[in-house]
């Protein structure tokens, strides 16, 4: 196990095939630079589920860097720990970060008594994640 800061990851690019996120975004102030960092850790080729509470009534994003308490956050927010309530917007917010996403809604395609069973959200959506193939930077420069 490491601890480290998601938003300054100390490993060089390019380390992973597969990164899974769950529910961990919505806690951290910089999302957009922790996205940034686990996109430059992912290959080229490689895969990222990156899942965060989705507030699909929402357009866009809801926060503020105002709301400091547990219990403020927990009332505007939702959760003690929460910064931020996502909105559709999300996947544009990961593109940004230079993914390439596939929303996969799945859920909606099982029978009531699965999504029960296992514990699921009837309206998640699944964001997968992809980063292009691209040659390396030392590829790059014996082309030039």
């Amino acid at each position: 196990m490491v601890k480290m800061d998601i938003t300054d990851i100390k490993l060089p690019n390019d380390q992973f095939d597969c990164i899974l996120c769950y529910h961990v975004l919505e806690h951290i102030p910089d999302d957009e630079k922790a996205m940034r960092e686990l996109f430059r850790i992912l290959k080229p080729g490689g895969w990222a589920l990156l899942q965060s509470p989705i507030d699909c009534d929402r357009g866009k994003t809801f926060e503020d860097s105002n709301v400091l308490s547990p219990e403020e956050r927990k009332r505007v927010f939702g959760h003690p720990n929460h910064v931020r309530i996502y909105g559709r917007d999300y996947k544009e917010r990961l593109a940004r970060a230079g993914f390439n996403i596939k929303p996969d809604d799945y859920v909606r395609r099982l029978q009531s008594d699965v999504i029960k069973k296992y514990g699921l959200l009837e309206d998640e959506i699944i964001y997968f994640c992809t980063k292009t193939k691209e040659k390396s930077i030392n590829e790059k420069n014996l082309d030039d």
